[in-house]
């Protein structure tokens, strides 16, 4: 669901408002793990591990009846279907479009999982964002390493109380989201791309240069206020910078990717999602060593450095991104096919 849905939400979306779109969809995505330890703290305590189980099959049944009611967005799919109907309503097979193609129902399943891997490996742009948003989100997923340890193990709090720490975390989230008619004034300001009429799709990078910046910033904050002899305030307070910076990464990368890669562009997005979460789940399994061996003060600096580290790849790719993509495999093939 979460690797087929941006690029659904891509299909049914304007270029001009596809960051909206993708910004209302991420509140799920990234107030997801922030929720999550929120009510999953109280749950556990006044009702135990066994219904935090129970509470994830019920909201998953839900959302697996409403995946019934979701309609077909992919423009070749909807294009083909068009034509069958054409051809089954005149009788007429030269009735046709360019998705004309014989396929088994297994050698759709068999391009649909290997193209959003070769993507993954082979297409230059996929390759550095992957890599980037997946440290960034694995970092974001240690949180719920650190998060336990300085306010449950350190200051003596309750896991519903310490749940509520991710308070700041989902509060910049939030202003990611509440800034995008903002940010979409910046991107329109960009010089518009001669073949689109469109500001390219760099332009929507300079979001995530500033949250490339705002993340360590969130980072470093909270690792040199984790301490007891710190008030709990700013710790949590920290987590805003730190929300914020994740969030305009997610929806603004995202955004890049999509439009980029267009009518691959879910192939694109599920390859980041696969990378993202293959990071995500491994590397926080590290995490309580890590800590306990560091120490929090110093585990949330490392991670920080990190994360500077990789700031230069979004401004790389705000300032080069269009002569990457025009060596792009899969973007030269999209336009020779769309010629």
């Amino acid at each position: 669901m979460i690797a087929s849905a941006p690029g659904s939400v891509t299909d049914v979306t304007d270029d001009q408002y596809r960051a909206l779109a993708l910004s209302c969809w991420s509140l799920g995505t990234m107030n997801g793990p922030v929720l999550g330890p929120i009510i999953g703290g109280f749950v556990y305590q006044y009702l135990g591990w066994r219904w935090l189980n129970w509470l994830v099959l019920i909201c998953s049944g839900i959302s697996l009846c409403l995946m019934f009611l979701v309609k077909e967005t992919y423009s070749p799919a909807l294009l083909r279907q068009k034509t069958i109907k054409r051809q089954k309503m005149t009788g007429d097979r030269r009735w046709w479009c360019r998705f004309d193609h014989e396929e088994t129902g297994l050698q759709v399943l068999k391009t649909n999982l290997i193209r959003p891997l070769r993507m993954a490996v082979l297409e230059p742009i996929c390759i550095f964002w992957n890599l980037y948003v997946g440290v960034v989100y694995s970092v974001l997923f240690l949180c719920f390493v650190a998060y336990p340890i300085v306010f449950e193990g350190a200051r003596g709090w309750t896991p519903g109380l310490a749940g509520l720490s991710y308070c700041g975390i989902g509060t910049g989230t939030a202003i990611a989201v509440g800034l995008e008619p903002l940010i979409r004034k910046i991107i329109a300001l960009h010089p518009l791309d001669p073949i689109t009429s469109r500001p390219a799709p760099e332009a929507a990078v300079i979001a995530v240069c500033i949250g490339s910046v705002l993340i360590p910033i969130g980072e470093f904050w909270f690792s040199w206020t984790a301490k007891p002899s710190v008030h709990w305030i700013l710790p949590i307070l920290a987590g805003i910078p730190f929300g914020l910076g994740n969030g305009l990464v997610f929806i603004y990368a995202t955004n890049y990717m999509a439009g980029s890669y267009t009518v691959y562009a879910a192939s694109a997005l599920a390859g980041n999602s696969i990378v993202r979460y293959g990071l995500a789940g491994v590397l926080p399994l590290a995490g309580e060593k890590m800590y306990s061996t560091l120490g929090a003060n110093w585990a949330g600096t490392m991670l920080a450095l990190i994360e500077v580290i990789l700031i230069p790849i979004p401004f790389i790719f705000y300032k080069y991104g269009h002569h990457i993509r025009l060596r792009s495999p899969m973007i030269v093939k999209r336009d020779m096919d769309s010629s």
